[in-house]
C-alpha cells in the first residue's frame, strides 16, 4: 500500500532507485535487518526492517561505488539514530575502500519521535561528509522531500542533482514561512529544483525525471576519478587532437561589445565537440564543466559574454571557485578562457560582500597544483584579468588570441 502511494506521486521506491543507478545485479546492501530501538510514543509498534534508509555498494560502468537512499516508504524516510548510523557506516566505507559514495534524498526530516538523538544522527552525518570532502566524490540526487537539518548534508557534497516537481530542500518550509512572515509561496517556488539550480544554486544540474536524474550521475562519474590519489578516467576517441576548426574563425565578431556564446568555442575544441556542463542554469556569466582532450579529462572554466558581457560577480565567483577547487582536490586539469571586462559594479554587489567572494576565485586558483593553462580569447581587464588564472598567479602555460584585450 505504501508502495503505491509513491508510485501515485511519481516516485519510485528506494530500491528502485537503487537499481536503476547500478549495474544489473551487482549491489549488495548492508545492516537490512537494522531496526530503531525506541519505545515512546508507541514506537514499538512501528518497526521496519531497515529503519527508512536502504545502504550498500554496487558498480556503475563495472566501478565501485557505495549508495545509501532514504525510503519514504518507512515512516515518512524519517531520519532514525539507527538510520544515521547506516549512513554513516556506507561513508565510513566509501572513504575506506576509495570509492564514490552517492546519497538519495526523499525524506521527512528527523524522526521527532527521538527527539534530539535523531539531530545527533543528522550531525554525525555532517561529520562523516567533511572527512570524505576532498576524499572521494560525493554526489546526493534530490528526488523527494528534504527539509531542516536533511538540507545540510547534501550541501555538503560535491554535486547536487534535483528532480523537477518532486525534488525539494529548504531549512524552514511554506507554513513556517507564512506563520513567522506572513509570505505565501509554494514548496517549489521556496525550494523546488528550479529555483536551486537558478537561485540559489543548490544545485548543479536539474532532472527532468528520475531516470535523468541517474543518467547525470552516471555522466559525471566518466569524468572524475574514485578518489583523490587516482588519475581521471581516459576517454577512448578518435578525434584528432591536431584536428583545425575553421568555425573559430567567425565566432568572436569584430566589434568587441558584441557579444558571443562561449560555448560555441568550448565545443569546437573539445574532443568530439562533447562538453559535459554543471551549473548550467545558475550565474550563466561564467560557464563550468568537463571535457576530454585526446581522451584526457580536463575542467573548463570560461566567461561567458553572452551574459553580463562576461563581466564576474558574487554567484558566477562562487560557482567557479567551487568547481576549481573540486578539480584541485581530484587531479583534473584546469583550462581557462578568458574573455571579461572586469568585475561587475555596482551597489548590489558590494554591499553584498564582492569583494569578499571574488577573493575566493583568486584563492582557489592560487591554491590549486594541478596544471593549469589559460588562454585570453578577448577581453582581461582590471582585478578579473589576474582572477582568471593569469600569468601572475602562476598559471603554468598561458596563450593569447589576436583578439585578446589585455589591460588595467
Amino acid at each position: 500500500k505504501k508502495n503505491k502511494k509513491q508510485k501515485d506521486k511519481g516516485k519510485m521506491t528506494a530500491r528502485e532507485r537503487i537499481d536503476l543507478l547500478l549495474d544489473e545485479g551487482s549491489f549488495t546492501e548492508i545492516d537490512a535487518l537494522t531496526t530503531h530501538h525506541y519505545h515512546e510514543y508507541d514506537m514499538q509498534k512501528k518497526k521496519f526492517l531497515g529503519d527508512g534508509v536502504v545502504g550498500g555498494y554496487g558498480t556503475i560502468h563495472e566501478r565501485k561505488v557505495f549508495v545509501f537512499a532514504y525510503d519514504f516508504t518507512i515512516l515518512g524516510g524519517t531520519l532514525s539514530q539507527m538510520g544515521a548510523k547506516k549512513i554513516t557506516k556506507v561513508m565510513d566505507l566509501a572513504v575506506r575502500n576509495g570509492c564514490p559514495v552517492i546519497g538519495i534524498m526523499d525524506s521527512g526530516g528527523a524522526r521527532i519521535q527521538e527527539g534530539i538523538m535523531s539531530l545527533d544522527g543528522f550531525a554525525d552525518i555532517f561529520y562523516h561528509n567533511e572527512l570524505a570532502s576532498g576524499v572521494v566524490p560525493q554526489i546526493t540526487a534530490s528526488i523527494g522531500p528534504s527539509a531542516g537539518g536533511a538540507v545540510y548534508s547534501p550541501a555538503m557534497t560535491d554535486f547536487v542533482i534535483m528532480v523537477e516537481k518532486t525534488g525539494t530542500m529548504f531549512v524552514t518550509g511554506p507554513d513556517v514561512v507564512k506563520t513567522v512572515l506572513g509570505e505565501e509561496i509554494s514548496f517549489q517556488d521556496l525550494g523546488g529544483a528550479m529555483t536551486h539550480g537558478t537561485k540559489s544554486g543548490v544545485a548543479h544540474f536539474v532532472a527532468k525525471n528520475e531516470y535523468e536524474c541517474m543518467d547525470y550521475i552516471k555522466k559525471l562519474l566518466s569524468y572524475i576519478p574514485q578518489n583523490n590519489t587516482q588519475e581521471p578516467p581516459t576517454v577512448k576517441t578518435d578525434d584528432d587532437p591536431n584536428r583545425l576548426d575553421h568555425n573559430l574563425i567567425n565566432i568572436i565578431p569584430d566589434n568587441p561589445l558584441q557579444p558571443y556564446d562561449m560555448k560555441e568555442i568550448i565545443h569546437s575544441i573539445v574532443d568530439n565537440h562533447e562538453f559535459f556542463e554543471v551549473h548550467e542554469l545558475f550565474a550563466p556569466n561564467i560557464v563550468v564543466g568537463y571535457a576530454t582532450f585526446n581522451g584526457k579529462v580536463a575542467g573548463i572554466v570560461a566567461n561567458q559574454p553572452f551574459h553580463l558581457a562576461g563581466a564576474l560577480d558574487i554567484d558566477s565567483s562562487n560557482k567557479a571557485s567551487r568547481f576549481i577547487r573540486f578539480c584541485d582536490a581530484f587531479n583534473i586539469p584546469l583550462i581557462t578562457l578568458v574573455d571579461t571586462p572586469g568585475y561587475m559594479p555596482g551597489s548590489n554587489q558590494e554591499h553584498n560582500g564582492i569583494i569578499r567572494h571574488g577573493s575566493k576565485l583568486l584563492f582557489s586558483y592560487c591554491e590549486a597544483t594541478v596544471p593549469k593553462i589559460t588562454l585570453v580569447i578577448g577581453k582581461a581587464y582590471g582585478g578579473a584579468y589576474i582572477a582568471m588564472a593569469s600569468k601572475y598567479l602562476r598559471t603554468d602555460i598561458n596563450y593569447a588570441w589576436p583578439t585578446a584585450r589585455i589591460a588595467v
